[in-house]
């Protein structure tokens, strides 16, 4: 049987990921797919901790710990830096959370997309503020019960559409992907590898503490969030867009049932969720048609 994920290990097991954390499988993956050569700049956010208190470290490559804004122009001065040295052939990643790039870092990436700065920022979505407590972010999706939105005033505003915000920057390259397909996930992190610019990588990132799920249940929620479409896997390389057809799409009740962040929510506000899901997955389906 042929491999078709790369052996290498590039994050230390014995870190301080919780059980069941996508945060970590998804670092795991693009470091497998970028190698050695990589450098990464990391924000405030859950990877603060999971990389381990100096001197100690998760990583077998170097890591740049900077402010919470500031990942995407961080990352631009150390791709620069390389650049004066001529090292042309080291990898830099971004690595930040929903916080710090739908909300607090959104400047600075928007900044590096018009430029169209040479690196790659992932951001990996648990859709909250979970390293501080489990806050409310604009990536958080309508009816969840956060810290800040609890289950009797739950959000009441749908998601960010982060993607598209970062596709209009007309970047060459935006994708999303799921810790549930890890071959397509690596698969997409080497194309960007491969693309010089600016790349954009959003990545579902199921958190056990703060969407109240059992552990073991990462994987399936990773991929019941694609089958349903509350998460479509897609691209867009030079504005074309390709999205990934799962065949018959699951309801969406299917995926938040198992989510104690949604057991407040009534029919009727689950059969709206349904019908926003629905209405935008045919949104980008014209948008791979027309473009």
């Amino acid at each position: 049987m042929k491999l078709t994920i790369p052996q290498q290990e590039l994050v230390y097991s014995g870190n301080a990921a919780c059980q069941g954390c996508a945060g970590l499988l998804a670092m795991r993956y693009c470091l497998k797919a970028l190698g050695d050569k990589t450098i990464v700049v990391v924000p405030a956010c859950c990877w603060t901790v999971l990389s381990g208190a100096f001197p100690a470290t998760a990583f077998n490559v170097p890591m740049f710990h900077t402010a919470f804004e500031t990942a995407a122009s961080c990352a631009c001065g150390v791709k620069a830096a390389l650049r004066m040295q001529g090292k042309d052939d080291i990898n830099v990643l971004a690595w930040a959370g929903d916080g710090g790039t739908f909300d607090i870092g959104i400047q600075a990436l928007s900044g590096a997309a018009e430029r169209n700065d040479d690196f790659i920022y992932v951001c990996y979505d648990n859709e909250a503020y979970m390293n501080t407590g489990i806050q409310r972010s604009s990536s958080t999706p309508y009816g969840a019960a956060t810290s800040t939105t609890p289950s009797n005033m739950f959000k009441n505003e749908y998601k960010k559409d982060i993607d598209s915000i970062l596709a209009a920057h007309n970047i060459p390259y935006m994708a999303t992907a799921s810790v549930a397909y890890p071959e397509d996930l690596i698969k997409k992190v080497q194309t960007a590898n491969s693309i010089r610019g600016l790349k954009f990588i959003h990545i579902i990132a199921p958190c056990p503490p703060g969407w109240r799920y059992p552990s073991e249940k990462t994987i399936a929620l990773s991929r019941l969030a694609v089958l349903t479409a509350v998460f479509p896997l897609y691209e867009v390389k030079d504005g074309k867009y390709t999205v990934r057809k799962t065949g018959d799409k699951k309801p969406v009740a299917e995926y938040i049932k198992h989510q104690g962040r949604f057991r407040h929510l009534k029919k009727e506000e689950i059969e709206y969720i349904q019908a926003e899901t629905d209405k935008r997955f045919e949104l980008l389906l014209k948008k791979e048609q027309l473009l």
